[in-house]
C-alpha cells in the first residue's frame, strides 16, 4: 500500500498545523501561539489561492 501525498501546499501546511495542534494538546508541548496562528492564517491563504 502506498502512501499519497498532497502536491498542494496550503494543504501540507493544513495537516502540519493539526499535527501540531493534536500533538500540543495531548503531550503540552510548549509551541509558541504566534507560530500556530501564523502556520494556520499562511495554510488558509494558500488554501483559499489554491495553491
Amino acid at each position: 500500500m502506498a502512501i499519497r501525498t498532497t502536491r498542494s501546499i496550503g494543504m501540507m501546511l493544513l495537516g502540519i498545523w493539526l499535527i501540531l495542534t493534536g500533538i500540543t494538546t495531548f503531550a503540552t508541548l510548549p509551541v509558541p501561539a504566534v507560530l500556530m496562528a501564523a502556520l494556520a492564517l499562511i495554510a488558509g491563504v494558500l488554501i483559499i489561492v489554491g495553491m
